[in-house]
């Protein structure tokens, strides 16, 4: 049986994880390109177009999609996939030793340097399989990489992983990011906006956190101690919380119909309740539940009171803050 790897390949693989698991393609096709090719192929390396770059995978994750590949094309190679773990086991430790990967139980890592907290950010990327959470302060998201972040949202979502993303204000009256978040939202990935400071912060399958480490965002940390990523996970669920849903095809300039009576969403906008609504409509009180159920659905809200705070601001009435309720009306004071 040929060996999985070349040594030409295997070299390659090597030399890349001494200089930090990153490379230029450019460089690594000058001294073998299709040994870059190969490692490509088998995903041990992945090529960023954005800066042409390549970033070294550990071997383990690569194993999981090989075999899943092999086993897919037939009987004939599984075999060979049973047996990768243990041919590429000499590289993994290469990798978990090379990078200080072997031992995750404890570990905050400090990166001072812009592209290799990119590269690190990447490369833990590559790596997730279940859960990625985000925390984007700043409104408007840089528009040079709103392309590449779709396509790689798509390929995240139909690898299955649960993409939730909290965006500010300035998110919503920026075109091209309001647009980003239509796109995505489509796809499958949840976006709320949170009208009071946070941090930004990203969390890969509740075990890799990466936090700022400096004011200027010049440094990132890296945390992969437990107890620290389930405070920081903790500390974005709190702010998920308290987010709100939006539209973003309307924010975008492109609103979708909700099939709901604009008359019951008014009413629901003002502070009716159900009941109210159904007696003010003529409709059955099912009939009206019915429209709310849907209109949750659209607006993404847990709960009715969020639906009713979402529907007041579109509708340009004052909406109460996340946290208070919005002043009863007097049909709804009558209203048991």
């Amino acid at each position: 049986m040929n060996p999985l790897l070349s040594d030409a390949e295997r070299a390659l693989y090597r030399e890349v994880l001494a200089r930090g698991g990153r490379m230029m393609f450019r460089e690594a096709a000058r001294l073998d390109a299709d040994a870059v090719h190969r490692l490509v192929e088998f995903g041990l390396l992945v090529h960023h177009a954005v800066d042409e770059s390549l970033t070294a995978v550990s071997p383990r994750t690569a194993v999981g999609r090989l075999g899943a590949r092999m086993r897919a094309e037939g009987a004939g190679l599984l075999l060979r996939a049973e047996e990768t773990p243990a041919l590429l086991e000499p590289l993994g430790l290469a990798y978990e030793s090379a990078l200080g990967r072997d031992d995750r139980s404890s570990v905050v890592h400090h990166v001072r340097d812009v592209e290799q907290i990119r590269h690190g950010i990447l490369q833990v990327e590559s790596e997730t399989r279940e859960e990625i959470l985000a925390a984007q302060p700043g409104g408007a998201r840089p528009r040079q990489f709103l392309e590449q972040s779709l396509e790689l949202t798509r390929t995240h979502l139909d690898a299955g992983i649960a993409l939730r993303t909290l965006y500010a204000p300035g998110a919503l009256a920026d075109p091209p990011t309001a647009s980003y978040a239509a796109d995505v939202t489509d796809l499958g990935e949840r976006i709320r906006v949170l009208d009071e400071p946070f941090t930004r912060l990203l969390v890969f399958d509740r075990k890799v956190a990466v936090i700022p480490a400096a004011a200027d965002h010049s440094s990132a940390a890296f945390v992969e101690d437990p107890a620290l990523v389930a405070l920081l996970v903790e500390r974005f669920e709190r702010d998920w919380a308290r987010a709100a849903t939006v539209d973003w095809h309307a924010a975008a300039g492109r609103p979708r119909g909700t099939g709901v009576p604009p008359e019951l969403t008014d009413l629901l906008a003002a502070g009716l309740t159900q009941r109210a609504i159904a007696s003010r409509l003529g409709l059955s009180e099912r009939t009206v539940a019915g429209h709310i159920a849907r209109l949750r659905e659209f607006y993404d809200a847990e709960t009715l009171f969020q639906l009713g705070w979402q529907l007041r601001g579109a509708s340009g009435r004052p909406a109460a803050p996340p946290g208070q309720r919005p002043a009863r009306t007097a049909e709804e004071e009558r209203d048991p």
